[in-house]
């Protein structure tokens, strides 16, 4: 990485929405650690909930509908700040590459 990127996360105020906010930031502080510059949270009002990487938008409540489940915000935070980072168990974004069976057929002709 040539630049650690930054996360910035905007929350509504007048939903209550920065114990979400701030437990998000957490979660990709302690996955991402000082690979990130940061993350800074915005405070905002009517209904908005976005999360950016650098000037990437990775989720925004209205486009994407609801909240994002935690892994699927780190996978596109990942798919951002470090498409190469392997974020373990929990990855279900990275393709499995699909296994050949090069054994033998078993069934016979008839």
């Amino acid at each position: 990485m040539d630049h650690a990127p930054a996360v910035r996360i905007t929350y509504c105020t007048q939903c209550n929405w920065l114990l979400r906010a701030s437990w998000m930031a957490t979660e990709l502080l302690s996955t991402f650690g000082p690979d990130l510059s940061g993350v800074t949270l915005i405070p905002g009002t009517g209904g908005i909930f976005t999360v950016e990487v650098d000037d990437n938008s990775v989720w925004d409540r209205r486009r994407d509908g609801g909240f994002p489940d935690i892994v699927t915000l780190k996978q596109r935070v990942r798919d951002v700040a470090d498409p190469d980072r392997d974020l373990g168990h929990g990855d279900r974004s990275r393709p499995v590459a699909p296994t050949v069976d090069h054994s033998p057929s078993t069934t016979e002709d008839t």
